[in-house]
């Protein structure tokens, strides 16, 4: 609706949009956190020996609305989301971020990426856990309806895994267009039945006050720390509020939680407590015992939907990652797949997809349960959960150039909540925490190693090289035969002769009338200036260097940047250019400095299977000469 001011009407429809931006993150950013209730309660009281006896189940509540204050709202919407790598989110983003604070020591960026990764890595091992935990959860709530379907539980979740990661092809768009409206309600019907439970019995609102927390920690001490490794379930997707930062943006984000995700979730936790002071025995499934027993089946297919799009937002929150990894270095190239038009960061990566599906299936045969699942969960959220928070005190130094007080006042607050919770967590490492630190440890091995081994191999070209200028000189000098069109070498190093050249000059006796040497350099922000995209340097004698920056978030696109070198003097005619490449064959040498053999053996074996360059930087095929060299490393 127009008024008769412009600046009004700008107003009303920056709400507008922020409003609509407001309602997607519902459906695609809180599904995980918002799926929590399903089994924090019941995996926080049901086990580890504890009973849900009236100062316990205060404690419990007490811990998780004070967790979901101190760790989601204060920690990740309020501090954490203004570490934005130019509006993109996630650890890795906030590695990038961090290390070109602390650009001019190399030894604390290697620290840095070292945190970093070991946190992405981690956040792989929720990626498995997630699905089969939230999916898990929500069909056992068929036993409560009708107990005698219990075996068929097993089976229903691996069809709706398999059905789940089947249509991830079809994008995140696709499936948050789906299911948006869903998330909507479900939020709804938790917060109404926790209502209904709050009016029954008011006085579980007592948990409020952070002393119940306190007292119970007093009373049960070790049992007390322990249900922290439960608690931390509450917490769930906390990560995910910054990771998908990009794709909604800050306000948006803050809007949602604080005004409709938060209230529901504590509304229907106190729900859960109430209802679990006046009937004990609801503990075996305090969720489900809520819902009128009418409701149970209508309320088990929206919970069951509802985990789909939690575990949707994980999965494609590691579909993100990767591709990151991939531009900053730390994992070998693989197939992107854009699903939308509109948005270049709602992607798919196959390989991740076919991985995910593998190791979820395993964990859900494996555990069987919600609950024996809930004793490998926790370990590698709150791991990440420390990472981000030691990076994101970097940036609040470096960046930001906060006073050594209040980074050390802010981050003793957090990494001792962080602390708190891995070490609860950790508790559980021998009952099924070991399974994501697993996987952990292999994905951290991989791409340090890839890092490692791309190094390496850059050296040895470097040092095998002929530097460049002397070559030209001589090119003048005694001149081969010069055959028209334009050669475009891809090289490491602008300063030597790369190697596709001179085997091109050795076997081939021919030079082009122009040759340009290109390098790709992924920089440590999400896209590119306009500025600092291109840079061309003229050597003499039909040489030229050319220089092509791309953001970690960006897909490279050689020809299309070449199209627009004639900006800088530069023009391009692609039916009269040829690429050359070379492609390395990785040999692993014991004698040689760097990694250990078996690392070398990795490096050669992901290299191998690397998706090539080529197809990466979407040079075509039929304007591609490949020659093969040989690398020890």
């Amino acid at each position: 609706m127009k008024t008769e001011n412009p600046a009004e009407d700008i107003q009303h429809a920056h709400g507008r949009r922020i409003g609509a931006l407001a309602l997607g993150a519902i459906g695609i950013v809180f599904g995980d956190i918002g799926t929590s209730p399903l089994y924090a309660m019941k995996e926080t009281l049901g086990t580890h020996g504890m009973t849900p006896h009236p100062t316990a189940v205060l404690g419990v509540l007490s811990l998780i609305f004070w967790s979901l204050i101190m760790v989601v709202s204060l920690k990740y919407v309020t501090f954490v989301m203004r570490a934005d790598n130019k509006g993109e989110g996630g650890i890795m983003a906030l590695m990038a971020l961090a290390q070109r604070s602390v650009s001019g020591s190399p030894r604390a960026r290697w620290v840095l990426a070292a945190i970093g990764i070991f946190g992405a890595s981690l956040f792989y091992g929720d990626g498995v856990i997630t699905p089969a935990i939230s999916v898990l959860s929500a069909v056992e709530g068929l036993e409560v309806a009708a107990p005698q379907l219990d075996t068929y539980v097993l089976p229903i979740c691996l069809v709706i895994i398999i059905i789940l990661f089947a249509v991830q092809r079809h994008g995140t768009n696709f499936v948050g267009k789906a299911f948006a409206p869903v998330m909507v309600v479900w939020f709804l019907v938790l917060a109404g039945l926790g209502l209904r439970q709050l009016v029954a019995h008011p006085q579980v609102l007592v948990a409020l006050n952070p002393w119940y927390a306190v007292t119970f920690f007093l009373e049960h001490g070790k049992q007390a720390f322990i249900a922290l490794g439960g608690v931390v379930l509450a917490l769930t997707g906390a990560e995910a509020l910054y990771a998908d930062m990009g794709h909604f943006g800050k306000k948006p984000i803050r809007l949602a939680w604080f005004t409709f995700v938060l209230p529901a979730l504590l509304i229907n936790y106190f729900g859960q407590g109430a209802l679990l002071l006046h009937d004990q025995a609801a503990i075996e499934n305090p969720f489900y015992k809520m819902v009128p027993e009418d409701w149970l089946y209508p309320m088990v297919a929206l919970a069951t939907m509802s985990a789909i799009i939690a575990s949707q937002a994980v999965i494609s929150g590691a579909f993100s990652m990767t591709r990151e990894a991939m531009s900053l270095g730390y994992s070998p190239r693989m197939a992107v797949v854009h699903t939308s038009h509109e948005m270049s960061g709602q992607i798919f990566v196959p390989w991740v997809n076919r991985m995910l599906l593998v190791l979820v299936f395993l964990a859900v045969i494996g555990f069987r349960s919600s609950n024996n699942l809930g004793a490998a969960y926790g370990i590698a959220v709150t791991g990440t959960m420390t990472m981000t928070t030691l990076l994101a005190l970097v940036v609040a130094r470096r960046r930001w150039h906060w006073h050594w007080s209040a980074v050390i006042t802010v981050g003793v607050i957090f990494l001792i909540v962080d602390v708190a919770f891995f070490g609860a967590n950790a508790l559980k490492i021998a009952h099924g925490g070991w399974f994501p630190l697993v996987l952990g440890v292999v994905i951290f091995t991989m791409m340090t190693t890839w890092r490692r081994g791309r190094e390496l191999v850059v050296r040895e070209i470097k040092q095998s090289g002929l530097a460049l200028e002397p070559f030209v000189a001589n090119i003048a000098d005694h001149p081969p035969l010069i055959v028209p069109g334009t050669a475009v070498f891809l090289t490491a190093n602008q300063n030597s002769v790369p190697h596709a050249m001179l085997h091109n000059l050795k076997h081939n006796k021919v030079l082009h009338e122009r040759n340009v040497l290109l390098t790709v350099e992924m920089l440590e922000t999400p896209v590119a200036d306009y500025e600092e995209r291109m840079e061309v340097i003229e050597y003499g004698n039909g040489f030229y260097g050319l220089q092509l920056r791309y953001g970690f978030a960006e897909d490279p696109n050689i020809p299309l940047s070449l199209s627009r070198a004639s900006s800088l003097g530069l023009d391009f005619d692609m039916m009269d250019t040829t690429f050359f490449l070379s492609r390395e064959t990785i040999v692993a040498d014991a004698r040689r400095p760097g990694m250990a053999l078996w690392r070398d053996k990795l490096f050669a074996f992901l290299a191998r299977n690397a998706m090539p360059a080529t197809a990466f930087f979407q040079i075509p095929g039929n304007r591609l000469i490949e020659l093969g060299a040989q690398v020890e490393i």
